[in-house]
């Protein structure tokens, strides 16, 4: 009962603080008349292929008539004049005075440290706050990130997604410069107002890339200037310590100096949500009132900070888009991957020290072979999804225990949970020409490469959930498995302590680019949870449908972030998730909610004797 009165009194108090405003943008009629001109215009023009959207979206831009010009004068959001030189745009924080930009109505503020440089002698251990600073320092662009090897984000035939055309044209990847260093603890914010006594929510993103890559604005779909704008929040994004720099686990080797090394990466991240609980009110921002929200490996750090004592009471929601985790590394598996890691310097055990004079170079080279030479899975899936990676370590300190397993933390029984996956996680079409020639004898061989003798079983299960599905859909669906077990998992381990809500959605939504081959593929949903389709129009082809459905999933996600509660007059009534009724919201063209969808077919798949959830 304490629990869910603290749950109930956080949302009193978070409503009371926060504007109505933005509960009454998008109100039933207008979006009731939006979804009408959307079936209308879809059924005029659905046979339009990408390519020719995305040709006529380049036009508008250069047209003195261009609808999207229309678009921003009809929405309020014209591009208006940028401010950086007066004091008009000078924020005050604990450590100094920043200048950042004032930009369509949004105050801008990148690169701004939340911690000292992590070079050197700090290299391995626990964040500091930074140096104080005099006069007034500018925060006009994005700061360093963390060293990293090429991003692991891999289709189940192994090519690197990352590395194509395809993705990093739809995904917008490197649409900002990306400078590695130690001086890496970053953040960058987007608020509506720096002086003033309203409070808003704070949304708080945690980057994906699992724990090994990334960046707080590799993504243009990153980019928080609309959610502040359109939706009166303050976003926060980050750069901290990934990979060898975050997680290598010398706490045996190394001794009590480097108790903390195999977590430090985690300790950045609460490093964050205090400079946030000690400066967001010189931002516009209410301490009391703070989201986590995070997609794959971002996800997995929302879930990780969720069982963190030393994150307890730093935030008040939780969103895990696309996460597929439950537990963290084990000490035994982390202690191995930092001995091969020695070994591949030619240092000994009593050398630890040595490592934080190694070259930056040097250091994430050796990393990258250590990690190749540990075991991994044969099974495509579960290599797939980094189930043997760089990591948080259950150490019995930092991370007592793992995030969502056997159940829920009770640590954070009184934060709402909202949880769920994209349709086709693991595989898209990305960079597959041939995606929808395939056959149902190719199908029938995929999912037997994985599930054996219990392949037609599971395909006859899915079928009959998505009975329209062609063969090429029908395998991403199902090879999407894994992270939909973890978020149906998560959600039923949090409703389970019946002390705050959860609620679970899958994301469905075809882009009509590239003649919507790619399908709704892992990282798709970000665009429309930031508000960003009409920015990311590579991704969404900047159509009136895409637009809509971004208003629509973004006013849920603030929704959500301002009560706890993702309900809006533009949707259905999404009720929370129980496991009785296992509710789950699927968001389209037309959102609809399901009850137990896939259900069978994931109960088929954890019995399956050649893979388990990758979790």
């Amino acid at each position: 009962m304490g629990a869910k009165k603290d749950h109930a009194l956080d949302n009193l108090r978070c409503e009371a603080r926060t504007s109505t405003k933005a509960l009454s943008r998008g109100s039933a009629p207008e979006l009731k008349g939006r979804r009408s001109f959307i079936r209308h215009m879809t059924s005029f023009g659905t046979a339009l292929a990408g390519s020719v959207i995305l040709r006529a979206t380049a036009e508008s831009r250069s047209s003195p008539e261009s609808p999207l010009k229309t678009r921003l004068a009809t929405s309020g959001c014209a591009r208006s004049a940028v401010t950086a030189s007066d004091a008009s745009t000078v924020a005050e924080t604990t450590t100094g005075k920043i200048r950042g930009f004032r930009r369509n109505g949004v105050y801008t503020f990148k690169g701004l440290p939340y911690g000292a440089s992590t070079a050197g002698a700090r290299r391995f251990m626990p964040p500091v706050k930074p140096e104080p600073w005099t006069g007034i320092r500018n925060a006009l662009q994005y700061g360093r990130i963390c060293p990293y090897q090429d991003s692991a984000h891999f289709n189940t035939d192994g090519k690197n997604l990352a590395n194509s055309d395809e993705d990093q044209f739809v995904l917008h990847r490197g649409a900002a410069a990306t400078v590695p260093g130690e001086d890496c603890l970053r953040l960058n914010l987007w608020t509506a107002e720096i002086s003033g006594s309203q409070k808003r929510p704070v949304m708080v993103y945690m980057h994906g890339g699992g724990f090994t890559a990334g960046c707080g604005h590799d993504l243009l779909s990153y980019d928080g200037e609309s959610l502040a704008r359109n939706h009166d929040v303050v976003v926060v994004t980050h750069n901290h310590r990934l990979n060898v720099y975050g997680y290598l686990n010398l706490i045996e080797l190394g001794g009590d100096e480097y108790a903390s090394s195999a977590n430090v990466g985690m300790l950045d991240l609460v490093a964050v949500l205090k400079w946030v609980r000690d400066n967001i009110t010189n931002f516009g921002g209410d301490p009391g009132c703070v989201t986590i929200f995070g997609q794959s490996g971002g996800g997995g750090k929302v879930l990780a900070l969720m069982a963190m004592p030393a994150a307890k009471g730093l935030f008040h929601r939780a969103i895990v888009q696309s996460g597929p985790f439950l537990k963290s590394l084990s000490p035994d598996y982390s202690r191995r991957v930092a001995e091969l890691v020695l070994a591949e310097l030619g240092l000994s055990k009593s050398q630890v020290s040595e490592l934080q004079k190694i070259p930056l170079d040097r250091l994430s080279g050796a990393a990258a072979e250590a990690m190749k030479k540990m075991p991994r899975p044969k099974s495509s899936l579960r290599r797939l999804y980094g189930e043997y990676d760089w990591g948080p370590t259950v150490d019995g300190l930092i991370l007592p225990r793992h995030p969502f397993d056997p159940g829920a933390p009770q640590i954070s029984a009184n934060v709402p949970l909202l949880t769920g996956t994209d349709l086709h996680e693991a595989v898209s079409g990305l960079d597959r020409s041939d995606a929808n020639a395939m056959g149902v004898e190719e199908l029938n061989r995929l999912v037997k490469e994985e599930f054996g003798d219990s392949s037609q079983t599971i395909i006859d299960a899915y079928r009959r959930d998505y009975p329209g599905a062609t063969p090429f859909d029908m395998y991403a669906t199902i090879a999407a498995a894994p992270f939909r077990r973890a978020a149906v998992e998560q959600a039923t381990r949090k409703a389970a302590l019946g002390t705050a809500p959860a609620y679970s959605y899958v994301y469905c939504w075809r882009t009509p680019v590239l003649d919507g081959r790619p399908g709704p593929f892992h990282a798709a949903e970000i665009a429309f949870t930031f508000d960003n389709a009409e920015i990311c129009d590579h991704y969404s082809g900047g159509t009136a449908e895409a637009l809509a459905l971004s208003k629509q999933i973004s006013t849920a996600w603030v929704n959500f972030a301002r009560i706890g509660n993702p309900n809006h007059n533009g949707l259905p009534h999404w009720p929370a998730y129980t496991s009785e009724q296992r509710a789950i919201m699927y968001l389209d063209t037309s959102c609809v909610v399901r009850h137990d969808p896939e259900g069978e077919g994931l109960r088929l798949i954890a019995q399956s004797t050649h893979v388990s959830a990758a979790v």
